[in-house]
Parts: C-alpha cells; structure tokens; sequence
C-alpha cells in the first residue's frame, strides 16, 4: 500500500501537474494553434478531480478503499494526459 502511494503522489505531480503547465506555459506564449487552449477546459478538472481522489485515498483507513481511490487517481492523470498532450500533438499535425 505504501508503494501505491507514493506512485500516486509521483503520477500525480509528473503526469499530470508538469505537462498542464507545459500547455498552459505554450498556450500563453502564442506558440501552439488557438485551439489548444481548449483543451485545458477538460484537462485541467481532470487534474483537479484526480488530485481530490489521491488525498483522500491518502487519509483513507481502509486499504480496499484507499487502493480504489489511488486507482482512479491515476485513471484520472493517464485520461488528463490523453487530452492535454494527445491533443495537442493531434492538433498541432492538423494545422
């Protein structure tokens, strides 16, 4: 249990922090299509509600409980990352 986390923790701060403010950093310098701005409209909740599930399943007592809640936590950051860098990428080839 104590594995998943800190495996929580580090998807949650790598995959999912890191490339929402890559987007947003290339977004507010002009440097990607206009379009990909709207991506944070999905990719940052994702982020948020994946954050919410990984403290929770911190506090959590109960292992069953607390290895559900880390699961989705990290379903939540691999889903933001779809988003945020595979649209972006799908993007960028479109224009």
């Amino acid at each position: 249990m104590t594995a998943l986390r800190w495996y929580g923790g580090l998807a949650l701060v790598i995959f999912g922090i890191l490339p929402t403010v890559m987007i947003a950093l290339l977004v507010n310098a002009g440097r990607t299509p206009s379009s990909v701005g709207y991506l944070l409209l999905v990719g940052i909740p994702l982020v948020g509600a994946a954050a919410v599930f990984l403290v929770r399943g911190l506090v959590e007592k109960d292992p069953e409980q607390a290895a559900r809640r880390l699961h989705l936590s990290m379903a939540l950051v691999a889903g933001a990352d779809l988003v945020l860098l595979g649209g972006n990428a799908l993007l960028r080839m479109g224009s």
